[in-house]
């Protein structure tokens, strides 16, 4: 492969040309301390950093960004810290996944309107992955992505507890009348110890997992504990790797090819990862050029089962994870399905990264002939419910519900379900199948993680801990339960959830693969004709440009005019 020269840097645009433009940016960086000898005729490289005060997941960040830009100099470059949008999970409201678009324009025009010739991108907190490898997929300049790293396990009077499964657990309990308000605070205090993302294999963890199969870490760097110092040394690797990267122009999408895609759903499927992983994985897809749909999600889940034994559809946490071998253990036991040929971060394959991985806790990463799940832990389901398809992850609900038929409980909002929920007069059983609607991409807006509909007070005090839950909203990645997510097309823009009544019977057979509710066609033609689309609450800002122009659930949730097309021209560079 050849390299470049010091030229054929965009920096040199910026610092190496002889004008008066190429003055004005070499003397701002003399202004701010540097000499010329380190930056011009260099690989100038952001560390696009989304630490804040408010994201628990990137508290170590302002370390590892230090630690980047020693790898940076290290390996002959310059490295210069860009803060970019933190995206809270825990904090932001109504969901974070609101700017997950907005992230990835960010990262998108700060790379393509500096002096960049490659990236480091810190991220892990849910929507920070996709979001910040989306806009690097747009820029095309070389890249690397730094995962933030799972937190070590919670504790809790000898109960290890994993964040967000154990968290709706104990709720339940709590509600149901089980444990005490002293013993709900000191589970609070013992669920969350360390820096890093939620150890269970909930979205952040999957997608950081996912970001590496895709080839855009360095290989184990996904499954190493945020606090470890593993972690210290894998940031100054990423730091170094990108000076190299830069040389020999490796870009992201040189990574995140169709074969790479086809490898995180495969994946996806086999670690039991979070139904999210559908919506972000078909986003980065399409801003690569490869039109993901549903159904190779259903084709990966035909090949591989589910040999991760992590909650919430399993045992462990991310923490065991690591001990038992990490990322390239779990993909050494499913390579006979990989396309083992795919090039990564590192420069080597995928196949070349995994060869002498080993296993050290087989009840941790299961050999395929033990797996947790027969096949991938999620399912995907159509039907007049969801013409569009529909998610469920099968393996983390009560298999009595893999196949059910139940009178509908209908709620058109949040709030609305919350004040009736609980009600002690509700009139409800367990059989019975509850709904939200309005809380897909436009309605909820930005699809919030309220699919983890809560069990009815009266049903918990009955023992009651599953019942089947449709929505066109998404739900956490650490959620479990017999939980329909994803509808599409939604109810907001009229969708034929938004037709549903109260005690129409409505019949999921996973088996089968489908959704249905049973209605009518004329039936449903006729209560078609009375709807009336509900009116949106914004109109300013950016929440107007989101409700404008967001796909639906099965495109990825992008905005329609930021998707990759082989037939459009490249964005130009600016001069």
């Amino acid at each position: 492969m050849r390299l470049k020269k010091p030229e054929e840097l965009r920096s040199h645009r910026w610092f190496g040309v002889n004008d008066l433009r190429s003055f004005g940016h070499r003397s701002r960086m003399l202004q701010m301390g540097y000499n010329r000898e380190e930056f011009v005729g260099k690989p100038v490289i952001a560390i696009i950093n989304t630490w804040s005060e408010l994201n628990c997941c990137h508290t170590h960040f302002k370390d590892r960004a230090a630690e980047i830009k020693r790898g940076v100099w290290q390996a002959g470059g310059i490295p210069l810290e860009m803060p970019a949008s933190t995206l809270a999970e825990a904090f932001e409201r109504p969901t974070p996944m609101l700017h997950r678009n907005l992230l990835a324009m960010e990262v998108e025009q700060i790379l393509r309107h500096h002096p960049f010739d490659g990236a480091v991108l810190m991220g892990g907190c849910d929507k920070t992955t996709p979001g910040l490898l989306m806009g690097a997929a747009s820029m095309n300049i070389p890249t690397i992505f730094m995962p933030a790293g799972p937190m070590l396990r919670g504790n809790w009077r000898g109960e290890t507890l994993g964040s967000g499964s154990d968290t709706w657990k104990y709720w339940a309990e709590l509600r149901a009348g089980k444990i005490t308000e002293c013993e709900w605070r000191e589970i609070e205090e013992g669920i969350a110890r360390s820096p890093g993302l939620c150890m269970t294999m909930g979205t952040g963890m999957t997608m950081t997992a996912l970001a590496e199969v895709l080839g855009m870490s360095l290989p184990g760097a996904s499954t190493i504990p945020a606090v470890d110092s593993n972690h210290n040394r894998m940031a100054s690797s990423c730091g170094r790797r990108i000076v190299e990267m830069v040389w020999r122009d490796i870009k992201p999408r040189d990574l995140m090819t169709d074969k790479a895609f086809e490898n995180s759903c495969l994946a996806l499927m086999a670690f039991g990862g979070s139904t999210n992983g559908f919506v972000h994985l078909v986003a980065m897809a399409r801003r690569c050029g490869v039109m993901l749909k549903l159904d190779d999600f259903h084709a990966a889940a035909e090949k591989v089962p589910v040999i991760l034994n992590l909650r919430p559809a399993g045992k462990y946490l991310a923490e065991d994870w690591f001990y038992a071998g990490g990322i390239k253990a779990a993909l050494k036991v499913i390579s006979e399905a990989l396309h083992l040929d795919c090039l990564t971060a590192n420069g080597l394959t995928l196949g070349e990264n995994i060869k002498d991985a080993q296993t050290f806790d087989d009840d941790v990463i299961r050999p395929l002939e033990n797996p947790i799940y027969g096949e991938g832990g999620t399912s995907v389901l159509y039907g007049n419910l969801a013409p569009d398809g529909a998610v469920m992850k099968s393996a983390a609900c009560d298999p009595k519900f893999l196949k059910h038929a139940g009178p509908a409980v209908v709620f058109d909002s949040y709030d609305e379900m919350i004040a009736e929920i609980d009600k002690d007069d509700i009139d409800i059983t367990d059989d019975h199948v509850l709904i939200l609607r309005n809380s897909g991409p436009k309605g909820g807006p930005g699809m919030p993680e309220w699919g983890m509909l809560p069990i009815p007070k009266k049903l918990l005090q009955q023992g009651v801990r599953d019942m089947l839950r449709l929505s066109d909203c998404r739900m956490s990645g650490t959620s479990y339960g017999a939980c329909v997510l994803h509808i599409a097309p939604e109810s907001f823009i009229g969708g034929p959830l938004a037709l549903v009544e109260n005690g129409d019977i409505i019949e999921v057979d996973v088996a089968e693969r489908r959704l249905d509710m049973k209605v009518s066609d004329d039936e449903l033609n006729r209560r078609r004709s009375l709807w009336k689309a509900p009116k949106s609450p914004f109109i300013r800002g950016y929440n107007r440009m989101y409700i404008e122009h967001v796909n639906q659930a099965h495109e990825g949730c992008d905005f329609d005019y930021l998707e990759f097309s082989a037939q459009e021209l490249p964005e130009p560079e600016i001069h």
